[in-house]
């Protein structure tokens, strides 16, 4: 365990069980800290459907040690393909597999949400999970920090972790709440057995296997193909541009009309696959302005209350668990003052977040040129290693608490 000078146990409490606050949960763990995570939902699973996990993110579980046990419920891509919005003629077109692992030292791969949030629980212990706690704010204390919960309990703890999304309430406590950004970009999300895929081979203009990433891009928008669990399903994102609509929620159910109608124009047989689902959700994407500091005393955030981000490069869950692990690290290392370990992680973390935010933001831009320019870089994202990269040095700054 990690010990304080007076003989007990680091105390860490987490707020919100994501994907990032699971991660950082399963490091800190691993780092023989003591650990609560809050959950606001009564039950705990992972809304949402397909998730891209890029190198950056398989480094992360493969430190966390379920690299193996992850691969048996991913899929991962041979090939990315652009393809016409209209016509469906390959735009570009760039080998996977293979050569994710020569560049950047992990493979690249396609998961369902559902099944990486389960994997990264298996590493916490089911009582430090507590459900239906809803956190109303946070404040730091002389030597810590406490979370008061919307039932009237307060829980006290050296450190406190806001992993609570978008609308953070430990982020609002800290920094102000200030109002999420409509991107004017809606979204559809389906799955669908990849035999729906193989059964339209006919309709497509190019010949798909089911291991592509493949990604129809055209001025309003694009659609991505992609398969999950070893290439059983086939998941679906269909972003559109829209000032129309701006509910965010992720479970709004849509008629599938009217997300055809959307895409009116763009290839019949990428729209034959479409008109298969027999469900569909939808919800508008908002993101928010990169925030100059995550951190104030005892308290910090990570993943989407730090820097929540349109999809356009598919790293909103990656970038989480980078988070995640980092804070473990560098409390780890700064377990005699874990304020200086926390105000480290900051001046770590905090620019690769917001230039992520604002890559992703242009490159929702770039894509709705006529002809779209090449995607921005991504080694950069890609090839870093939150594992072992070099910890910035402890003492040279520390934040106040807001008072």
């Amino acid at each position: 365990m990690r010990i304080l000078n007076n003989g007990r146990a680091l105390r860490v409490v987490i707020v919100g069980a994501g994907i990032g606050g699971l991660t950082a949960a399963a490091a800190l763990h691993q780092r023989g800290f003591e650990v609560s995570v809050y959950e606001r939902a009564a039950q705990l699973g992972e809304v949402g459907a397909g998730l891209q996990v890029g190198p950056n993110a398989v480094k992360v579980i493969r430190a966390l040690g379920l690299e193996a046990q992850f691969v048996k419920l991913a899929a991962e891509p041979q090939m990315r393909l652009s393809l016409k919005w209209d016509d469906g003629t390959i735009r570009a077109q760039e080998p996977y597999g293979d050569s994710m692992q020569e560049r950047f030292g992990a493979r690249y791969y396609m998961a369902h949400r559902a099944d990486l949030h389960g994997l990264l629980r298996s590493l916490v212990a089911e009582n430090t999970i507590h459900t239906g706690a809803e956190c109303a704010s946070v404040e730091n204390l002389q030597q810590g920090a406490v979370v008061r919960l919307a039932d009237g309990r307060e829980v006290e703890a050296d450190i406190v972790i806001g992993a609570d999304g978008i609308h953070s309430v430990v982020r609002a406590a800290l920094f102000g709440k200030g109002e999420a950004r409509f991107t004017n970009q809606i979204c559809w999300r389906i799955i669908l057995p990849m035999q729906e895929l193989h059964d339209a081979a006919d309709k497509l203009p190019i010949r798909l296997t089911g291991n592509e990433y493949t990604g129809w891009l055209g001025p309003t928008g694009h659609v991505l193909f992609y398969p999950l669990r070893g290439g059983e399903l086939l998941n679906i994102f269909a972003g559109r541009v829209s000032n129309e609509w701006a509910d965010e929620t992720w479970a709004v159910p849509s008629d599938i009309d009217e997300m055809l109608e959307a895409y009116a124009g763009w290839h019949p047989g990428m729209l034959h696959i479409l008109s298969r689902a027999r469900e569909a959700f939808k919800w508008g994407i908002h993101d928010r302005q990169p925030l100059e500091h995550w951190v104030a005393g005892r308290i910090a955030l990570l993943g989407d209350a730090a820097h929540p981000m349109m999809p356009t490069l598919a790293q909103g869950g990656a970038i989480s668990m980078e988070d995640g692990y980092a804070i473990a690290r560098y409390l780890d290392e700064g377990r005699d003052n874990p304020v200086e370990a926390l105000a480290a992680y900051e001046r770590d973390r905090q620019p690769r977040g917001a230039r992520m935010q604002l890559q992703a933001r242009q490159q929702f831009l770039n894509n709705q040129l006529v002809p779209p320019p090449p995607p921005l870089p991504v080694d950069w994202i890609y090839g870093y290693d939150a594992v072992t990269s070099e910890l910035r040095p402890l003492g040279a700054q520390t934040n106040v608490a807001p008072t």
